[in-house]
């Protein structure tokens, strides 16, 4: 069954309760700063590389979120909707959703994005990162 809510998500084991994990919710916080600090430029060579990278620095930075809840969460839909019916982030889930979209069009469809929809993309990204900070 395809997940619509965060209840689903723990219905379906798509996300788990686990006991809360400091140390791995802070070298997730710290993988995801130096991935973020090795991007020097956004060309249309590397957008869509730079806007992955931005994308999985999201992903860490939830991931660390939600293990220091006691969560596990085992999928991006899941996070997405920790990120609107826990946190209560309609606005960061829009985003998100919208962001994961376009990785996937990305990663698992060749669909690269042309440069001004992949700068956006990356704005997008670092609205994302500085709420979760």
């Amino acid at each position: 069954m395809k997940e619509t809510n965060w209840n689903d998500c723990l219905f379906n084991n798509s996300a788990k309760a686990v006991t809360p994990d400091i140390n791995r919710a802070e070298s997730l916080i710290e993988t995801a700063r130096e991935r973020i600090s090795l991007i020097k430029e956004i060309n249309q060579k590397n957008c869509n590389f730079v806007f992955e990278d931005y994308y999985t620095s999201i992903l860490e930075l939830l991931q660390a979120i939600t293990f220091k809840k006691g969560y596990n969460i085992l999928n991006h839909i899941c996070l997405g909707f920790y990120l609107r019916d826990i946190l209560k982030r309609d606005d960061l889930y829009l985003l998100f959703d919208d962001l994961r979209f376009k990785r996937n069009s990305l990663t698992y469809y060749g669909s690269r994005m042309d440069f001004e929809t992949a700068k956006q993309a990356i704005e997008k990204c670092k609205k994302i990162i500085k709420e979760l900070r």
